[in-house]
């Protein structure tokens, strides 16, 4: 008499998947992508503009006066491609930039073998130059000032406050026209040189250089590597806590587009607290770190 076969039983089970939250904490640099970003709008819209930049010495005045070229002369074919022509008086009334004369002959003739055609891309617009400072002043004061938590609300108590005074004693109209007289330019080739080198370092720093060093959680355990090339240190995560620090407002929310501070402090006798400044998206991942604590590591073939 034959008996059914039993089930069958699985020979072991199956290893769970194992998960993993890896933390990175951001160079401060991360913050600077404003200004790489305003440096490259800037460079667009000064090399787009059509203008140029003429570098002239001292002294040079600008006189609106009748051009006569002679057909035979070497300007002819220069003079051509701005519209001018011989025969063509009211065409070759043009405004024109009046260099010094200098009384010593060979220094004369220095001084005009220094200068050529303008050929250096620059818009017309002087409030392109101020804005990008402004930012980048921003920018520098933002990342260097802690201003945390109740810091923050002060600060903006206290810029909406004056500028209700100043609106109220009618100071903007004078402070708006001392800031027209402000005058900065930039060239295209500084916006785009300023790109460059930020966006190379911001791309480098980014994306390579803050990933070698990371704190990875996974249930049970901890793992750090506080320097590039340093072994990983384990800790266990018993006893673990993770606190998010007091936020800025202006560094971490309009800046860091939701990034935050965090500390984490290790269990047992032995006791580590570890800083993780600049950290993306830090709420997401507070909450995905203690839900991650609250789970015991799973060691397959044991109950």
């Amino acid at each position: 008499m034959s008996t059914s076969p039993s089930p069958t039983e699985p020979s072991a089970a199956k290893e769970p998947e194992k998960r993993e939250i890896r933390v990175i904490s951001h160079c401060s640099l991360f913050y600077w992508w404003p200004v790489w970003l305003t440096a490259l709008i800037m460079f667009l819209i000064s090399w787009f503009s059509g203008h140029r930049l003429a570098i002239v010495p001292e002294g040079t005045h600008t006189l609106e006066k009748l051009i006569w070229i002679d057909p035979t002369h070497k300007d002819k074919e220069a003079a051509e491609k701005v519209g001018i022509h011989p025969n063509d008086k009211e065409k070759a009334k043009r405004r024109v930039l009046v260099l010094p004369y200098f009384k010593d002959e060979k220094e004369d003739k220095a001084q005009m073998q220094n200068y050529e055609d303008p050929r250096l891309h620059m818009t017309t617009n002087k409030n392109l130059g101020v804005l990008f400072v402004a930012i980048l002043l921003l920018v520098i004061g933002i990342t260097n000032i802690p201003l945390r938590g109740l810091w923050s609300v002060i600060v903006i108590v206290i810029l909406l406050s004056l500028s209700i005074i100043f609106a109220v004693l009618e100071w903007w109209a004078i402070i708006l026209t001392w800031l027209s007289f402000l005058d900065i330019r930039i060239n295209a080739a500084g916006y785009l040189a300023i790109f460059l080198v930020l966006f190379t370092l911001w791309v480098f720093v980014f994306f390579l250089f803050d990933r070698q060093m990371y704190i990875s959680f996974t249930p049970g355990q901890m793992r750090v590597r506080k320097e590039i090339g340093e072994a990983e240190t384990v800790y266990g995560t018993e006893g673990m806590s993770v606190q998010k620090q007091p936020s800025d407002l202006f560094r971490h929310w309009i800046l860091g587009l939701g990034s935050g501070d965090i500390i984490v402090r290790t269990g047992g006798s032995n006791a580590q607290e570890i800083h993780l400044p600049n950290v993306l998206f830090v709420g997401w991942k507070i909450a995905q770190i203690e839900e991650l604590l609250a789970q015991k590591q799973v060691v397959p073939g044991k109950e």
